[in-house]
């Protein structure tokens, strides 16, 4: 299992393969959450001082903050894929013979 790593602004990075969704932060359900969160010490702030424009949830129970929108780092995460995606058809030999 190879781990997909996604710029998330800032020069920080994800691992996408531990990520379980990607939410806006605008709710008051994921509002509490961040919330609760900060109190366990599970929430890692990822924003350099930015406003948090998206809340990721990781498989381990914390909670990422991105200035990103998650539009925007799902279209990383979809290029990054396609590329992977290009690079293995590529790879392949065919034998037109």
């Amino acid at each position: 299992m190879s781990i997909e790593l996604v710029h998330i602004g800032f020069g920080n990075i994800l691992a996408m393969s531990r990520t379980i969704a990607i939410a806006s932060p605008n709710s008051a359900p994921t509002k509490r959450i961040i919330h609760d969160g900060r109190s366990n010490g599970k929430v890692i702030d990822m924003t350099s001082g930015r406003r948090t424009k998206a809340v990721i949830f990781t498989d381990s129970g914390h909670i990422v903050l991105a200035a990103l929108a998650p539009e925007t780092i799902m279209s990383r995460f979809a290029s990054i894929r396609a590329g992977k995606l290009d690079s293995l058809e590529g790879s392949e030999d065919i034998d037109e013979g």
